[in-house]
């Protein structure tokens, strides 16, 4: 799956259709495994946050005086300090990032994946009727598939090379 970028992948090259249209099916596909990867972080971090909750809830009640300053404290006091609590404030604060992206991830996701499409559709009609008309120049499309991926590869390799550098 190559790495997903939601700048790029929006764009058309309205000079290469016939690539873009190529490629559309395999973004797709990229950007629905993308899906899935964010919805079970979801769901993973879901589950911790219960548990953490569960943990510290055993906790209280195990320890009253020291986790809720009662000996015999209610459902509220309970409450009050497994959600003041570090670790849950932690979780909670991932979820709600983990949440956001993929509630972003699956807005990007419609609109490469449906709206891009109509796009491309529409695009491909202009040029059958002539709209894009010019030079008529044969295309290789085998080495422009290839030129285009081997493009996108390089700058996947320079955008990754940026990712683990140190600035001090």
């Amino acid at each position: 799956m190559r790495d997903i970028n939601y700048d790029r992948d929006a764009k058309i090259d309205h000079n290469s259709l016939d690539i873009e249209w190529l490629d559309q099916t395999q973004l797709g596909i990229d950007y629905i495994k993308h899906q899935k990867i964010l919805n079970h972080k979801v769901r993973v971090l879901t589950e911790r946050k219960k548990t953490i909750r569960s943990l510290l809830i055993r906790e209280a009640n195990e320890d009253p005086e020291t986790c809720c300053d009662k000996a015999k404290p209610n459902a509220s006091d309970i409450e009050a300090y497994y959600r003041s609590n570090d670790r849950y404030q932690e979780v909670i604060n991932e979820l709600m990032e983990a949440e956001s992206e993929a509630e972003f991830a699956e807005m990007a996701r419609w609109e490469i994946c449906v709206t891009k499409k109509k796009a491309l559709e529409e695009l491909g009609k202009l040029h059958h009727d002539g709209y894009f008309s010019g030079p008529s120049v044969p295309r290789e499309l085998d080495y422009e598939i290839k030129r285009k991926r081997r493009d996108i590869e390089a700058n996947q390799t320079v955008a990754n090379s940026k990712k683990f550098k140190r600035t001090t």
